[in-house]
């Protein structure tokens, strides 16, 4: 590796860690509370190196929103790609959805459980960026769902009405695993593959 590519690969890395890091001080302190040097010593950096990579904390908002988005709509297009049925192809997307929010659970929460008038403040180019990162994840799951009526493995029905409830069905299992955290729950790999069993039950 060169020495260009080693420092793009440690100045993305570094990037990751501040946002990652944002995203757990917002949830422990609240947004209005957390500024660029808290994230600075929340990683032992000082200051002025944040702003080499944000120039504000409005700014790294609407990057950690649309980083967020971009990589659970890249794990999506992965499975896309392995040209299983539609039906599995459904399954592996709810999955790993699942799988996405406990991986980040901090980026989760803050992401898809904040209340918009958070960013009231963030430019209208961020928020559409969020916004566009966002649909395009939502849009693979309204064009999978499509995919299965077609094939007749699940029951024609309103798409756009099933992509909305299939949506906030596995989002309510995502944000219950990542925010409940002191629930008893029974053994969670038995729990998320009964509650899949149960979503695509219901739309056969």
């Amino acid at each position: 590796m060169g020495v260009a590519q080693r420092r793009a690969r440690e100045k993305d890395e570094l990037r990751r860690k501040i946002l990652g890091a944002a995203a757990e001080l917002f949830l422990e302190e609240g947004y209005q509370n957390v500024s660029m040097r808290k994230i600075a010593e929340r990683i032992e950096y000082a200051p002025s190196t944040i702003y080499l990579h944000f120039q504000d904390k409005v700014q790294l908002v609407g990057y950690l929103c649309t980083e967020t988005f971009a990589e659970l709509d890249r794990r999506l297009e992965d499975i896309m790609e392995l040209g299983l049925s539609p039906l599995e192809t459904l399954r592996k997307s709810l999955r790993a959805y699942i799988d996405f929010g406990r991986e980040y659970p901090s980026h989760y929460i803050f992401v898809f459980c904040t209340p918009e008038s958070l960013f009231k403040n963030i430019e209208k180019e961020s928020c559409q960026a969020v916004y566009g990162c966002g649909m395009s994840s939502f849009e693979r799951l309204k064009a999978g769902l499509a995919e299965c009526m077609h094939a007749g493995v699940i029951r024609e029905a309103d798409l756009e009405l099933t992509a909305q409830s299939t949506w906030l069905m596995i989002h309510g299992i995502t944000a219950g695993l990542v925010t409940c955290t002191s629930f008893p729950f029974v053994d969670k790999e038995l729990l998320i593959e009964h509650s899949l069993d149960r979503i695509v039950g219901s739309l056969q």
